[in-house]
Protein backbone atom coordinates (compact mmCIF):
# COMPACT_ATOMS: atom_id res chain seq x y z
CA UNK A 1 0.00 0.00 0.00
CA UNK A 2 1.51 3.43 -0.93
CA UNK A 3 1.82 5.54 1.83
CA UNK A 4 1.40 9.93 2.30
CA UNK A 5 5.10 10.81 1.37
CA UNK A 6 5.23 13.54 4.74
CA UNK A 7 8.40 15.17 5.67
CA UNK A 8 7.97 16.30 9.17
CA UNK A 9 10.19 19.50 10.09
CA UNK A 10 14.03 19.33 9.94
CA UNK A 11 16.47 22.42 10.17
CA UNK A 12 16.59 24.55 7.16
CA UNK A 13 19.52 23.91 5.18
CA UNK A 14 23.14 25.68 5.95
CA UNK A 15 25.27 27.09 2.55
CA UNK A 16 28.32 26.72 5.09
CA UNK A 17 27.77 24.06 7.50
CA UNK A 18 29.93 23.61 10.68
CA UNK A 19 31.27 20.67 11.81
CA UNK A 20 32.64 20.44 15.15
CA UNK A 21 34.37 17.63 16.94
CA UNK A 22 31.69 15.41 18.56
CA UNK A 23 29.01 17.15 15.99
CA UNK A 24 26.90 14.67 14.02
CA UNK A 25 24.82 16.23 11.38
CA UNK A 26 22.46 13.76 9.17
CA UNK A 27 21.32 15.36 6.14
CA UNK A 28 17.45 14.61 4.16
CA UNK A 29 17.14 14.76 0.26
CA UNK A 30 13.88 13.77 -1.72
CA UNK A 31 15.26 11.47 -4.39
CA UNK A 32 12.49 12.85 -6.71
CA UNK A 33 14.29 15.41 -8.66
CA UNK A 34 14.19 17.58 -12.17
CA UNK A 35 15.82 15.75 -14.92
CA UNK A 36 18.10 18.82 -15.44
CA UNK A 37 19.40 18.19 -11.43
CA UNK A 38 19.91 14.59 -12.46
CA UNK A 39 21.99 16.00 -15.07
CA UNK A 40 23.98 18.40 -13.30
CA UNK A 41 25.25 15.91 -10.44
CA UNK A 42 26.14 13.17 -13.23
CA UNK A 43 28.66 16.21 -14.21
CA UNK A 44 30.38 16.10 -11.03
CA UNK A 45 30.82 12.39 -10.24
CA UNK A 46 33.72 10.36 -10.64
CA UNK A 47 33.70 8.27 -13.90
CA UNK A 48 33.63 5.32 -11.80
CA UNK A 49 30.27 6.47 -10.24
CA UNK A 50 29.11 7.51 -13.82
CA UNK A 51 29.77 3.76 -14.59
CA UNK A 52 28.14 1.97 -11.29
CA UNK A 53 25.05 4.47 -12.26
CA UNK A 54 25.09 2.96 -15.63
CA UNK A 55 24.34 -0.77 -13.84
CA UNK A 56 21.17 0.18 -13.16
CA UNK A 57 18.47 -1.64 -14.90
CA UNK A 58 15.19 0.90 -14.36
CA UNK A 59 16.14 4.45 -14.77
CA UNK A 60 14.23 5.49 -11.62
CA UNK A 61 16.97 3.46 -9.57
CA UNK A 62 19.93 4.71 -11.75
CA UNK A 63 18.94 8.36 -10.89
CA UNK A 64 18.14 7.72 -7.12
CA UNK A 65 21.85 6.86 -7.17
CA UNK A 66 23.26 9.87 -8.83
CA UNK A 67 21.05 12.14 -6.71
CA UNK A 68 22.41 10.39 -3.49
CA UNK A 69 26.18 10.60 -4.66
CA UNK A 70 25.50 14.19 -5.97
CA UNK A 71 23.77 15.46 -2.58
CA UNK A 72 26.97 13.74 -0.42
CA UNK A 73 29.28 15.24 -3.55
CA UNK A 74 27.53 18.75 -2.61
CA UNK A 75 27.45 18.16 0.82
CA UNK A 76 31.54 17.39 1.85
CA UNK A 77 32.25 19.98 -0.46
CA UNK A 78 30.75 22.65 1.54
CA UNK A 79 32.47 21.16 4.44
CA UNK A 80 35.15 20.80 3.58
CA UNK A 81 35.68 23.89 0.91
CA UNK A 82 36.07 22.06 -1.60
CA UNK A 83 34.55 21.60 -5.72
CA UNK A 84 32.48 18.69 -5.61
CA UNK A 85 34.16 16.74 -8.72
CA UNK A 86 37.53 17.19 -7.05
CA UNK A 87 36.78 14.98 -4.31
CA UNK A 88 38.21 12.06 -3.83
CA UNK A 89 36.71 8.48 -3.18
CA UNK A 90 38.78 5.39 -1.14
CA UNK A 91 37.02 1.98 -0.30
CA UNK A 92 37.88 -0.23 2.52
CA UNK A 93 38.26 -4.53 1.97
CA UNK A 94 34.19 -4.76 2.40
CA UNK A 95 33.73 -1.86 0.01
CA UNK A 96 32.73 1.11 2.97
CA UNK A 97 33.73 4.41 0.93
CA UNK A 98 36.04 6.96 3.32
CA UNK A 99 37.49 10.26 1.85
CA UNK A 100 41.47 10.14 0.00
CA UNK A 101 42.63 13.20 1.98
CA UNK A 102 46.08 14.24 3.24
CA UNK A 103 47.12 12.88 6.20
CA UNK A 104 46.95 14.38 9.41
CA UNK A 105 43.47 16.41 8.99
CA UNK A 106 40.63 16.26 11.06
CA UNK A 107 38.52 13.53 9.24
CA UNK A 108 35.31 13.22 7.61
CA UNK A 109 33.77 10.06 8.13
CA UNK A 110 30.19 9.91 6.20
CA UNK A 111 27.62 7.11 5.14
CA UNK A 112 24.63 7.13 2.95
CA UNK A 113 21.40 5.38 2.63
CA UNK A 114 18.57 5.40 0.11
CA UNK A 115 15.32 4.29 -0.30
CA UNK A 116 12.42 4.70 -2.39
CA UNK A 117 12.03 8.36 -2.58
CA UNK A 118 14.49 9.44 0.41
CA UNK A 119 18.04 9.49 0.68
CA UNK A 120 19.81 10.15 4.05
CA UNK A 121 23.55 11.66 4.11
CA UNK A 122 25.01 10.87 7.88
CA UNK A 123 28.81 12.75 8.83
CA UNK A 124 30.99 13.32 11.26
CA UNK A 125 34.82 13.48 12.61
CA UNK A 126 37.27 11.27 13.75
CA UNK A 127 34.68 8.04 14.70
CA UNK A 128 33.10 5.22 12.71
CA UNK A 129 29.21 5.75 11.28
CA UNK A 130 26.19 3.84 9.46
CA UNK A 131 23.11 5.44 8.50
CA UNK A 132 20.09 3.37 7.07
CA UNK A 133 16.71 4.29 6.08
CA UNK A 134 13.87 1.76 4.86
CA UNK A 135 10.73 2.58 3.24
CA UNK A 136 8.24 0.52 5.36
CA UNK A 137 6.73 -2.45 3.00
CA UNK A 138 4.33 -4.17 5.30
CA UNK A 139 5.01 -7.43 2.38
CA UNK A 140 8.45 -8.02 3.50
CA UNK A 141 8.11 -7.41 7.32
CA UNK A 142 7.20 -11.43 8.03
CA UNK A 143 8.52 -13.90 10.27
CA UNK A 144 10.08 -16.16 7.86
CA UNK A 145 12.40 -13.40 6.83
CA UNK A 146 13.09 -12.14 10.66
CA UNK A 147 14.15 -15.83 11.01
CA UNK A 148 16.36 -16.15 8.08
CA UNK A 149 18.05 -13.16 8.73
CA UNK A 150 17.96 -12.01 12.31
CA UNK A 151 18.95 -13.90 15.41
CA UNK A 152 16.91 -15.96 17.41
CA UNK A 153 16.63 -13.62 19.94
CA UNK A 154 15.28 -10.36 17.72
CA UNK A 155 12.82 -13.22 15.97
CA UNK A 156 11.32 -14.47 19.15
CA UNK A 157 11.03 -10.51 20.30
CA UNK A 158 9.22 -9.51 16.89
CA UNK A 159 6.92 -12.53 17.10
CA UNK A 160 5.98 -11.08 20.86
CA UNK A 161 4.58 -8.04 19.33
CA UNK A 162 1.17 -7.39 18.17
CA UNK A 163 0.74 -8.20 14.68
CA UNK A 164 -0.03 -4.57 14.01
CA UNK A 165 3.33 -3.81 15.75
CA UNK A 166 5.42 -5.98 13.97
CA UNK A 167 5.77 -4.51 10.60
CA UNK A 168 7.34 -1.45 12.71
CA UNK A 169 9.52 -3.91 14.99
CA UNK A 170 10.68 -5.44 12.01
CA UNK A 171 12.06 -2.05 10.00
CA UNK A 172 13.12 -1.53 13.10
CA UNK A 173 15.46 -4.25 13.53
CA UNK A 174 16.93 -4.05 9.62
CA UNK A 175 17.51 -0.24 10.04
CA UNK A 176 19.61 -0.79 13.41
CA UNK A 177 21.49 -3.81 12.04
CA UNK A 178 22.47 -2.50 8.77
CA UNK A 179 23.31 1.02 10.38
CA UNK A 180 25.76 -1.15 12.96
CA UNK A 181 27.04 -3.47 9.97
CA UNK A 182 27.51 -0.07 8.15
CA UNK A 183 29.63 1.72 10.62
CA UNK A 184 32.16 -1.69 11.11
CA UNK A 185 32.85 -1.06 7.51
CA UNK A 186 32.66 -5.40 7.38
CA UNK A 187 29.70 -6.10 4.83
CA UNK A 188 28.70 -9.75 4.61
CA UNK A 189 31.68 -10.57 6.53
CA UNK A 190 29.79 -9.64 9.52
CA UNK A 191 26.27 -12.42 9.80
CA UNK A 192 23.36 -10.54 10.77
CA UNK A 193 22.80 -12.82 13.16
CA UNK A 194 25.65 -13.02 15.39
CA UNK A 195 24.18 -9.65 16.83
CA UNK A 196 21.05 -8.75 18.98
CA UNK A 197 19.34 -5.18 18.47
CA UNK A 198 16.15 -3.77 20.22
CA UNK A 199 13.42 -4.06 18.65
CA UNK A 200 9.86 -2.99 20.12
CA UNK A 201 7.85 0.34 18.95
CA UNK A 202 8.36 2.59 21.37
CA UNK A 203 11.91 0.83 23.06
CA UNK A 204 14.88 2.67 22.79
CA UNK A 205 17.27 2.29 20.02
CA UNK A 206 20.53 -0.44 21.44
CA UNK A 207 22.56 -3.24 20.56
CA UNK A 208 21.55 -5.51 23.36
CA UNK A 209 24.61 -8.02 23.09
CA UNK A 210 27.06 -9.18 20.33
CA UNK A 211 29.22 -12.59 20.10
CA UNK A 212 32.64 -11.12 19.59
CA UNK A 213 32.57 -9.80 23.18
CA UNK A 214 30.29 -7.99 25.53
CA UNK A 215 32.76 -4.96 25.57
CA UNK A 216 31.82 -4.58 22.09
CA UNK A 217 28.05 -3.57 22.15
CA UNK A 218 28.98 -1.15 25.43
CA UNK A 219 31.13 0.85 22.33
CA UNK A 220 28.72 1.58 20.04
CA UNK A 221 25.67 4.11 20.75
CA UNK A 222 22.27 3.59 18.03
CA UNK A 223 19.84 6.37 17.65
CA UNK A 224 16.30 5.98 15.57
CA UNK A 225 15.84 8.59 13.21
CA UNK A 226 12.11 10.31 12.19
CA UNK A 227 12.87 10.43 8.19
CA UNK A 228 9.45 10.82 6.99
CA UNK A 229 6.01 8.85 7.48
CA UNK A 230 6.24 5.46 6.07
CA UNK A 231 10.05 5.68 6.60
CA UNK A 232 12.33 3.88 9.13
CA UNK A 233 15.84 5.38 10.04
CA UNK A 234 18.76 4.44 11.95
CA UNK A 235 22.25 5.56 13.34
CA UNK A 236 25.04 3.54 14.77
CA UNK A 237 28.36 5.84 16.04
CA UNK A 238 31.25 4.89 17.75
CA UNK A 239 31.15 5.83 21.31
CA UNK A 240 29.32 8.27 22.92
CA UNK A 241 29.15 12.37 23.86
CA UNK A 242 27.85 13.29 19.98
CA UNK A 243 25.44 16.03 19.05
CA UNK A 244 22.59 15.29 16.62
CA UNK A 245 21.82 17.85 13.82
CA UNK A 246 18.76 17.22 11.47
CA UNK A 247 18.99 19.09 8.27
CA UNK A 248 17.00 19.18 4.82
CA UNK A 249 18.95 19.88 1.85
CA UNK A 250 17.51 21.88 -0.54
CA UNK A 251 20.03 21.82 -3.46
Amino acid sequence: MEMTFYLPPWNSSLEHPLLRGDDLHVWRAVLDQPASVVQSFLSILSSDERRRSGNYYFPKDRDSFVIARGVLRTLLGRYLNMQPDQLRFCYGAQGKPGLTVPSGTNQIRFSVSHSHKLALCALTRNREIGVDVEYVREDLANTEIAERFFSRREAAMLRALPIERRAEGFFNCWTRKEAYVKARGMGLSLPLDQFDVSVGPGEGAAILSTQESSKEALAWSLRDLAPAHGYVGALAVAGGNWRLSCWDWTG
